[in-house]
Protein backbone atom coordinates (compact mmCIF):
# COMPACT_ATOMS: atom_id res chain seq x y z
CA UNK A 1 0.00 0.00 0.00
CA UNK A 2 1.16 3.46 -1.19
CA UNK A 3 1.61 6.35 1.19
CA UNK A 4 -1.01 8.37 -0.50
CA UNK A 5 -3.45 5.32 -0.15
CA UNK A 6 -2.87 5.07 4.20
CA UNK A 7 -3.35 8.18 4.18
CA UNK A 8 -6.97 7.86 2.53
CA UNK A 9 -7.58 4.72 4.75
CA UNK A 10 -6.56 7.00 8.03
CA UNK A 11 -8.59 9.76 7.18
CA UNK A 12 -11.87 7.62 6.30
CA UNK A 13 -11.48 5.80 9.80
CA UNK A 14 -11.41 9.10 11.88
CA UNK A 15 -14.24 10.11 10.11
CA UNK A 16 -16.36 6.94 10.64
CA UNK A 17 -15.23 7.72 14.13
CA UNK A 18 -16.43 11.27 14.37
CA UNK A 19 -19.92 10.01 12.69
CA UNK A 20 -20.53 7.29 15.22
CA UNK A 21 -19.97 9.68 18.35
CA UNK A 22 -21.99 12.31 16.92
CA UNK A 23 -24.62 10.30 16.48
CA UNK A 24 -24.13 9.12 20.22
CA UNK A 25 -24.50 12.93 21.43
CA UNK A 26 -27.18 13.26 19.51
CA UNK A 27 -29.41 10.03 20.72
CA UNK A 28 -28.33 11.01 24.29
CA UNK A 29 -30.36 14.87 23.59
CA UNK A 30 -33.09 13.28 22.06
CA UNK A 31 -33.61 11.12 25.42
CA UNK A 32 -33.09 13.80 27.89
CA UNK A 33 -35.75 16.02 25.58
CA UNK A 34 -37.79 13.06 25.86
CA UNK A 35 -37.19 12.60 29.67
CA UNK A 36 -38.02 16.36 30.71
CA UNK A 37 -41.09 16.70 31.56
CA UNK A 38 -42.89 19.67 30.56
CA UNK A 39 -42.98 22.39 33.10
CA UNK A 40 -45.52 25.65 33.33
CA UNK A 41 -44.56 29.34 34.67
CA UNK A 42 -47.62 28.78 37.20
CA UNK A 43 -46.40 25.82 38.65
CA UNK A 44 -43.08 27.77 40.27
CA UNK A 45 -45.06 30.31 42.02
CA UNK A 46 -45.66 30.16 45.77
CA UNK A 47 -48.82 28.69 47.06
CA UNK A 48 -50.99 31.27 48.34
CA UNK A 49 -54.07 29.23 49.68
CA UNK A 50 -53.59 30.18 53.29
CA UNK A 51 -54.24 33.34 52.89
CA UNK A 52 -57.83 32.86 50.80
CA UNK A 53 -60.56 35.93 51.05
CA UNK A 54 -60.77 36.93 54.42
CA UNK A 55 -57.80 38.92 56.73
CA UNK A 56 -55.60 36.90 58.91
CA UNK A 57 -52.26 36.84 60.70
CA UNK A 58 -49.56 36.98 58.80
CA UNK A 59 -46.28 34.14 59.73
CA UNK A 60 -42.98 36.40 58.28
CA UNK A 61 -40.10 34.01 57.83
CA UNK A 62 -36.44 34.79 58.26
CA UNK A 63 -35.10 32.92 55.57
CA UNK A 64 -32.78 34.73 52.86
CA UNK A 65 -35.39 34.79 49.12
CA UNK A 66 -33.73 36.02 46.35
CA UNK A 67 -34.17 39.71 45.56
CA UNK A 68 -35.06 41.33 42.54
CA UNK A 69 -32.61 41.55 39.16
CA UNK A 70 -29.93 44.35 39.28
CA UNK A 71 -27.92 45.85 36.90
CA UNK A 72 -24.34 46.20 37.37
CA UNK A 73 -23.10 49.74 37.70
CA UNK A 74 -20.20 50.40 35.30
CA UNK A 75 -18.34 53.62 36.21
CA UNK A 76 -16.26 54.85 32.90
CA UNK A 77 -13.65 58.02 33.30
CA UNK A 78 -14.31 60.32 30.59
CA UNK A 79 -11.53 58.99 28.25
CA UNK A 80 -13.54 55.52 28.35
CA UNK A 81 -16.90 57.59 27.75
CA UNK A 82 -15.26 58.71 24.71
CA UNK A 83 -14.08 55.26 23.33
CA UNK A 84 -17.65 54.23 23.80
CA UNK A 85 -19.01 56.80 21.66
CA UNK A 86 -17.07 55.87 18.94
CA UNK A 87 -16.50 52.50 19.12
CA UNK A 88 -19.26 49.57 17.73
CA UNK A 89 -22.20 49.20 18.98
CA UNK A 90 -21.13 45.53 20.54
CA UNK A 91 -18.59 46.52 22.73
CA UNK A 92 -18.91 45.45 26.16
CA UNK A 93 -19.04 47.83 28.98
CA UNK A 94 -17.74 45.35 31.01
CA UNK A 95 -14.54 44.73 29.37
CA UNK A 96 -14.02 48.56 28.49
CA UNK A 97 -14.14 49.23 32.11
CA UNK A 98 -12.05 46.54 33.73
CA UNK A 99 -9.40 47.97 31.11
CA UNK A 100 -6.38 47.79 33.23
CA UNK A 101 -3.79 49.45 30.39
CA UNK A 102 -5.77 52.97 29.73
CA UNK A 103 -5.06 56.11 31.72
CA UNK A 104 -7.19 57.89 33.53
CA UNK A 105 -7.31 61.35 32.03
CA UNK A 106 -9.03 63.90 34.48
CA UNK A 107 -10.55 66.88 32.47
CA UNK A 108 -10.04 70.42 33.85
CA UNK A 109 -13.00 72.33 34.23
CA UNK A 110 -12.57 75.68 33.10
CA UNK A 111 -15.01 78.85 33.91
CA UNK A 112 -15.26 81.03 30.57
CA UNK A 113 -14.86 84.71 31.47
CA UNK A 114 -16.87 87.18 29.22
CA UNK A 115 -14.63 89.45 27.08
CA UNK A 116 -14.86 92.84 24.85
CA UNK A 117 -16.16 92.97 21.07
CA UNK A 118 -13.21 93.87 19.53
CA UNK A 119 -13.47 95.58 16.11
CA UNK A 120 -12.42 94.39 13.07
CA UNK A 121 -8.97 95.40 11.60
CA UNK A 122 -8.86 98.23 9.49
CA UNK A 123 -6.66 98.19 6.16
CA UNK A 124 -5.14 101.91 5.54
CA UNK A 125 -3.09 102.41 2.05
CA UNK A 126 -0.31 103.91 3.75
CA UNK A 127 0.34 101.67 6.97
CA UNK A 128 -1.67 98.42 8.62
CA UNK A 129 -3.15 98.32 11.73
CA UNK A 130 -3.08 95.48 14.49
CA UNK A 131 -6.09 94.82 15.81
CA UNK A 132 -5.89 94.77 20.03
CA UNK A 133 -5.38 91.87 22.16
CA UNK A 134 -8.30 90.49 23.73
CA UNK A 135 -8.50 92.07 27.28
CA UNK A 136 -10.63 90.10 29.60
CA UNK A 137 -13.96 91.98 31.46
CA UNK A 138 -13.33 92.62 35.10
CA UNK A 139 -15.67 89.30 36.78
CA UNK A 140 -18.73 90.49 38.23
CA UNK A 141 -18.72 90.73 42.09
CA UNK A 142 -22.02 92.71 42.66
CA UNK A 143 -24.45 90.96 45.18
CA UNK A 144 -26.87 88.76 43.30
CA UNK A 145 -29.84 89.45 46.09
CA UNK A 146 -31.37 86.77 47.84
CA UNK A 147 -30.76 83.84 45.28
CA UNK A 148 -27.06 84.20 45.78
CA UNK A 149 -25.68 81.06 46.61
CA UNK A 150 -23.17 82.22 49.41
CA UNK A 151 -25.82 83.37 51.55
CA UNK A 152 -28.89 81.44 50.52
CA UNK A 153 -27.31 77.95 51.00
CA UNK A 154 -24.46 78.73 52.54
CA UNK A 155 -25.18 76.14 55.56
CA UNK A 156 -26.56 73.36 52.49
CA UNK A 157 -24.57 70.73 51.75
CA UNK A 158 -24.55 69.58 47.71
CA UNK A 159 -25.36 65.74 47.96
CA UNK A 160 -24.75 64.86 44.80
CA UNK A 161 -21.23 66.15 44.28
CA UNK A 162 -19.93 62.76 44.39
CA UNK A 163 -21.95 61.25 42.44
CA UNK A 164 -20.87 62.96 38.95
CA UNK A 165 -19.26 60.40 37.50
CA UNK A 166 -22.26 58.26 38.27
CA UNK A 167 -24.50 58.34 35.20
CA UNK A 168 -27.24 56.05 37.26
CA UNK A 169 -27.61 58.73 40.08
CA UNK A 170 -28.10 61.67 36.85
CA UNK A 171 -26.59 64.16 39.34
CA UNK A 172 -26.86 66.57 36.82
CA UNK A 173 -30.76 67.15 36.90
CA UNK A 174 -31.92 65.30 39.94
CA UNK A 175 -33.24 68.35 41.31
CA UNK A 176 -35.18 68.92 38.19
CA UNK A 177 -36.97 65.93 38.98
CA UNK A 178 -37.92 65.92 42.13
CA UNK A 179 -39.28 69.39 41.27
CA UNK A 180 -41.15 68.01 38.18
CA UNK A 181 -42.62 65.28 40.97
CA UNK A 182 -43.87 67.49 43.91
CA UNK A 183 -45.72 69.32 40.66
CA UNK A 184 -47.01 65.77 40.02
CA UNK A 185 -48.20 65.40 43.69
CA UNK A 186 -50.44 68.26 43.27
CA UNK A 187 -51.76 67.32 40.32
CA UNK A 188 -53.29 64.39 40.85
CA UNK A 189 -54.69 64.99 44.33
CA UNK A 190 -56.97 62.60 46.80
CA UNK A 191 -59.65 64.39 48.55
CA UNK A 192 -60.03 64.53 52.47
CA UNK A 193 -63.36 62.29 52.83
CA UNK A 194 -64.07 61.55 49.29
CA UNK A 195 -65.88 58.44 50.36
CA UNK A 196 -68.48 60.27 52.61
CA UNK A 197 -71.96 59.79 51.84
CA UNK A 198 -70.60 56.25 49.68
CA UNK A 199 -71.62 53.05 50.15
CA UNK A 200 -68.02 51.87 51.02
CA UNK A 201 -66.86 53.68 54.11
CA UNK A 202 -62.95 54.42 56.02
CA UNK A 203 -63.01 51.29 57.61
CA UNK A 204 -63.78 48.77 54.74
CA UNK A 205 -61.16 50.64 53.13
CA UNK A 206 -58.79 50.20 56.13
CA UNK A 207 -59.81 46.29 56.19
CA UNK A 208 -58.82 45.88 52.06
CA UNK A 209 -55.68 47.50 52.76
CA UNK A 210 -54.58 45.59 55.45
CA UNK A 211 -55.46 42.53 53.35
CA UNK A 212 -53.42 43.68 50.54
CA UNK A 213 -50.11 44.16 52.92
CA UNK A 214 -50.61 40.24 53.59
CA UNK A 215 -50.91 39.52 49.40
CA UNK A 216 -48.20 42.35 49.29
CA UNK A 217 -45.86 40.70 51.57
CA UNK A 218 -46.83 36.69 50.09
CA UNK A 219 -46.29 37.51 46.16
CA UNK A 220 -42.41 38.95 47.41
CA UNK A 221 -43.74 42.72 45.50
CA UNK A 222 -41.05 45.48 45.36
CA UNK A 223 -42.39 48.24 48.45
CA UNK A 224 -43.33 50.80 45.35
CA UNK A 225 -45.79 48.28 44.23
CA UNK A 226 -47.37 48.33 47.47
CA UNK A 227 -48.06 52.28 47.66
CA UNK A 228 -48.79 52.50 44.20
CA UNK A 229 -51.72 49.92 44.74
CA UNK A 230 -52.80 51.86 47.08
CA UNK A 231 -52.79 54.93 45.16
CA UNK A 232 -54.57 53.68 42.78
CA UNK A 233 -57.70 52.38 44.88
CA UNK A 234 -57.86 56.19 46.08
CA UNK A 235 -58.03 57.81 43.15
CA UNK A 236 -60.19 55.38 41.42
CA UNK A 237 -62.88 55.41 44.48
CA UNK A 238 -63.23 59.09 44.51
CA UNK A 239 -63.94 59.19 40.71
CA UNK A 240 -65.79 55.90 40.47
CA UNK A 241 -67.44 54.59 43.49
CA UNK A 242 -68.15 50.94 43.40
CA UNK A 243 -70.71 48.42 45.66
CA UNK A 244 -69.39 46.66 48.56
CA UNK A 245 -68.67 43.53 46.81
CA UNK A 246 -66.70 45.11 44.02
CA UNK A 247 -64.23 46.68 46.38
CA UNK A 248 -61.96 43.25 46.80
CA UNK A 249 -62.21 43.59 43.17
CA UNK A 250 -60.73 47.07 42.89
CA UNK A 251 -58.03 46.36 44.95
CA UNK A 252 -56.68 43.11 43.36
CA UNK A 253 -56.95 44.90 39.94
CA UNK A 254 -55.43 47.69 41.60
CA UNK A 255 -52.69 45.57 42.43
CA UNK A 256 -52.16 44.12 39.29
CA UNK A 257 -51.85 47.32 37.36
CA UNK A 258 -49.24 48.58 39.53
CA UNK A 259 -47.33 45.13 39.44
CA UNK A 260 -47.34 45.59 35.84
CA UNK A 261 -46.21 49.03 36.47
CA UNK A 262 -43.15 48.56 38.77
CA UNK A 263 -42.19 44.63 38.85
CA UNK A 264 -39.68 43.33 36.98
CA UNK A 265 -42.27 39.43 36.54
CA UNK A 266 -46.00 40.68 37.58
CA UNK A 267 -48.37 38.13 39.26
CA UNK A 268 -50.74 36.16 36.56
CA UNK A 269 -54.20 37.09 36.72
CA UNK A 270 -54.26 33.47 37.79
CA UNK A 271 -52.83 34.41 40.74
CA UNK A 272 -54.96 37.19 41.76
CA UNK A 273 -58.34 34.64 41.30
CA UNK A 274 -57.01 32.34 43.19
CA UNK A 275 -55.87 34.36 46.60
CA UNK A 276 -59.72 35.55 46.59
CA UNK A 277 -61.01 31.95 46.69
CA UNK A 278 -62.36 32.40 43.55
CA UNK A 279 -64.69 35.31 44.23
CA UNK A 280 -64.07 36.83 41.10
CA UNK A 281 -63.09 35.26 37.74
CA UNK A 282 -60.30 36.48 35.32
CA UNK A 283 -62.83 37.99 33.09
CA UNK A 284 -64.07 40.58 35.87
CA UNK A 285 -60.39 41.12 36.65
CA UNK A 286 -59.79 42.13 33.19
CA UNK A 287 -62.70 44.06 32.90
CA UNK A 288 -61.84 46.12 35.56
CA UNK A 289 -58.42 46.96 35.05
CA UNK A 290 -59.76 48.37 31.59
CA UNK A 291 -62.41 50.43 34.11
CA UNK A 292 -59.53 51.46 35.89
CA UNK A 293 -57.27 52.36 32.99
CA UNK A 294 -60.29 54.29 31.54
CA UNK A 295 -61.16 56.26 34.52
CA UNK A 296 -57.54 57.10 35.53
CA UNK A 297 -56.92 58.22 31.71
CA UNK A 298 -53.61 55.86 31.92
CA UNK A 299 -51.75 58.19 34.36
CA UNK A 300 -50.24 56.56 37.28
CA UNK A 301 -46.95 59.25 37.49
CA UNK A 302 -47.95 60.44 40.59
CA UNK A 303 -45.03 60.29 42.95
CA UNK A 304 -45.06 57.98 46.01
CA UNK A 305 -43.68 58.72 49.49
CA UNK A 306 -41.10 56.27 49.22
CA UNK A 307 -39.35 58.21 46.44
CA UNK A 308 -38.95 61.61 48.91
CA UNK A 309 -37.82 59.56 51.50
CA UNK A 310 -35.19 58.07 49.80
CA UNK A 311 -33.79 61.60 48.81
CA UNK A 312 -34.60 62.79 52.14
CA UNK A 313 -32.78 60.32 53.94
CA UNK A 314 -29.38 60.96 51.69
CA UNK A 315 -29.69 64.68 52.71
CA UNK A 316 -29.81 64.12 56.21
CA UNK A 317 -27.31 60.99 55.77
CA UNK A 318 -29.32 59.10 58.37
CA UNK A 319 -28.27 55.53 59.22
CA UNK A 320 -30.50 52.01 58.25
CA UNK A 321 -32.63 52.74 61.54
CA UNK A 322 -33.61 55.78 61.04
CA UNK A 323 -34.44 54.89 57.35
CA UNK A 324 -36.32 51.80 58.25
CA UNK A 325 -38.52 53.31 61.29
CA UNK A 326 -39.56 55.63 58.88
CA UNK A 327 -40.68 53.36 56.14
CA UNK A 328 -42.88 51.62 59.06
CA UNK A 329 -44.19 55.24 59.96
CA UNK A 330 -45.08 55.55 56.18
CA UNK A 331 -46.54 52.04 55.92
CA UNK A 332 -49.03 53.19 58.85
CA UNK A 333 -50.57 55.97 56.86
CA UNK A 334 -51.76 54.02 53.92
CA UNK A 335 -54.21 51.94 56.31
CA UNK A 336 -55.41 55.16 58.11
CA UNK A 337 -58.76 56.67 56.08
CA UNK A 338 -57.91 60.18 57.40
CA UNK A 339 -54.50 60.57 55.81
CA UNK A 340 -55.44 60.04 52.20
CA UNK A 341 -55.49 63.64 51.52
CA UNK A 342 -51.64 64.31 52.73
CA UNK A 343 -48.71 64.90 49.83
CA UNK A 344 -46.14 62.02 49.76
CA UNK A 345 -43.38 64.40 49.88
CA UNK A 346 -44.86 65.75 53.40
CA UNK A 347 -45.58 62.07 54.65
CA UNK A 348 -42.13 61.24 53.94
CA UNK A 349 -40.24 64.03 55.42
CA UNK A 350 -42.53 63.95 58.49
CA UNK A 351 -41.99 60.39 58.78
CA UNK A 352 -37.61 61.37 59.03
CA UNK A 353 -38.34 63.78 61.04
CA UNK A 354 -40.30 61.94 63.78
CA UNK A 355 -37.87 58.60 63.27
CA UNK A 356 -34.47 61.02 63.96
CA UNK A 357 -36.15 62.55 67.03
CA UNK A 358 -37.41 59.02 68.29
CA UNK A 359 -33.66 57.44 68.15
CA UNK A 360 -31.20 60.11 68.90
CA UNK A 361 -33.03 63.48 68.93
CA UNK A 362 -31.32 64.73 65.66
CA UNK A 363 -32.27 68.24 64.16
CA UNK A 364 -33.52 68.77 61.28
CA UNK A 365 -31.04 70.61 59.49
CA UNK A 366 -30.75 73.15 56.63
CA UNK A 367 -30.05 70.51 54.27
CA UNK A 368 -32.94 68.80 54.85
CA UNK A 369 -35.19 71.68 54.84
CA UNK A 370 -33.79 72.62 51.13
CA UNK A 371 -34.10 69.21 49.95
CA UNK A 372 -37.35 68.59 51.62
CA UNK A 373 -38.74 71.52 51.08
CA UNK A 374 -40.38 71.59 54.45
CA UNK A 375 -39.20 72.91 57.66
CA UNK A 376 -39.85 71.01 61.00
CA UNK A 377 -42.40 73.79 62.14
CA UNK A 378 -43.99 73.03 59.18
CA UNK A 379 -44.11 69.27 59.63
CA UNK A 380 -45.03 69.15 63.57
CA UNK A 381 -48.61 68.67 62.91
CA UNK A 382 -48.24 65.55 60.72
CA UNK A 383 -45.49 64.39 62.80
CA UNK A 384 -48.32 64.51 65.63
CA UNK A 385 -50.49 63.22 63.55
CA UNK A 386 -47.85 59.66 63.11
CA UNK A 387 -47.52 59.40 66.68
CA UNK A 388 -51.19 58.53 67.25
CA UNK A 389 -51.02 56.54 64.49
CA UNK A 390 -48.14 54.48 66.38
CA UNK A 391 -50.24 54.48 69.39
CA UNK A 392 -53.34 53.42 67.52
CA UNK A 393 -51.47 50.10 66.17
CA UNK A 394 -50.74 48.40 68.95
CA UNK A 395 -54.50 47.99 69.97
CA UNK A 396 -55.51 47.59 66.44
CA UNK A 397 -56.81 44.43 65.01
CA UNK A 398 -55.29 45.67 61.73
CA UNK A 399 -52.13 43.99 62.24
CA UNK A 400 -50.84 43.22 59.37
CA UNK A 401 -48.15 46.12 58.93
CA UNK A 402 -47.31 45.93 62.94
CA UNK A 403 -46.43 42.19 62.31
CA UNK A 404 -44.72 42.70 58.93
CA UNK A 405 -42.09 45.31 60.47
CA UNK A 406 -41.71 43.19 63.94
CA UNK A 407 -39.63 40.72 61.69
CA UNK A 408 -36.07 40.35 61.77
CA UNK A 409 -36.07 41.50 57.91
CA UNK A 410 -37.48 44.43 59.17
CA UNK A 411 -34.85 45.06 61.83
CA UNK A 412 -37.53 44.55 64.26
CA UNK A 413 -38.13 48.45 64.45
CA UNK A 414 -42.22 48.06 65.18
CA UNK A 415 -41.11 46.57 69.06
CA UNK A 416 -38.34 49.21 69.64
CA UNK A 417 -38.62 50.68 73.11
CA UNK A 418 -38.84 54.46 71.56
CA UNK A 419 -42.35 53.99 69.98
CA UNK A 420 -43.17 53.89 73.73
CA UNK A 421 -41.55 56.52 74.93
CA UNK A 422 -43.09 59.14 76.57
CA UNK A 423 -42.26 61.67 73.67
CA UNK A 424 -44.07 59.75 71.23
CA UNK A 425 -47.38 59.31 74.14
CA UNK A 426 -47.06 63.55 74.41
CA UNK A 427 -47.26 64.26 70.82
CA UNK A 428 -50.19 61.80 70.43
CA UNK A 429 -52.10 63.12 73.12
CA UNK A 430 -51.65 66.68 72.09
CA UNK A 431 -53.15 65.24 68.56
CA UNK A 432 -56.00 63.68 69.96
Amino acid sequence: MTTRAASASLANARTHSNSENTDQIIAATKSNMIQRPLTSHASHRNALGDIGNKVSAISISDATKKGPVKKEIVQLTSRQQKILTKSKATTSLKALAEDGGAKQEHEAFHFLQPTETVPKPVTVPTATVHPQPNVPAPMDISDAGQEAFSKALFNVQDIDANDKENPQLVSEYVNDIYNYMRVLEVKYPIKCNYLENKEITGKMRAILIDWLCQVHHRFHLLQETLYLTVAIIDRFLQENPVSRNKLQLVGVTSMLIASKYEEMYAPEVADFVYITDNAYTKKEILEMEQTVLKTLNFSFGRPLCLHFLRRNSKAGQVDANKHTLAKYLMELTIVEYDMVQYLPSQIAAAALCLSMKLLDNSKWTETLNHYSSYSEKDLFQTMQKLASLVIKAENSKLTAVRTKYSSSKFMKISTLAALKSPVIKEMAAACT
